[in-house]
């Protein structure tokens, strides 16, 4: 349902069920890194704060902004054969120097149209793992992944 904010500005509601994942390595194949949640789209501005005096000996506590934290994205997806995050990982456990890659996470309208984008510099992953293993169960083995990134940034 439509809402209306501020004049003429107009926003959706946005659902979580359709987005994907795109990133820009060889060996994560464009298409297969759909994943079923993606968490941590979230940066966060340190506070500094700092206690002042004025004239006639008041105190008071300005506050100013320090240094922006982007925090790791998990990533959680069914396990499928593509094993792109676990080369991606072997590489940088290799000793490969260019292991940082640029990514993106799009959102769709339920027509497909990109209505949302986070783009995101430098990723690698710092942790890949997946469920564990029950004989005496018939649960889908989730695979999770953790990108460190250095920098976010909405786009759409």
């Amino acid at each position: 349902m439509p809402l209306k904010v501020e004049g003429d500005k107009k926003t959706s509601l946005i659902l979580t069920s359709w987005f994907d994942v795109e990133i820009d390595h060889p060996a994560v194949k464009s298409g297969l890194s759909r994943f079923n949640e993606v968490s941590g789209l979230a940066l966060e501005i340190t506070v500094i704060e700092k206690t002042e005096t004025d004239k006639l000996g008041n105190t008071y506590t300005s506050k100013m902004a320090g240094v922006t934290d982007y925090k790791e994205i998990t990533m959680k997806r069914n396990l499928t054969p593509d094993n792109g995050f676990w080369l991606w990982m072997k590489d940088i456990r290799d000793g490969k120097e260019d292991f940082r890659h640029a990514g993106a996470i799009v959102l769709y309208s339920t027509a497909d149209k990109e209505i949302g984008r986070w783009t995101f510099e430098n990723a690698w992953p710092s942790k890949w793992s997946a469920s564990d293993l029950d004989a005496g169960t018939d649960d889908v083995i989730v695979e999770e992944v953790v990108l460190q990134i250095e920098m976010l940034k909405r786009t759409k």
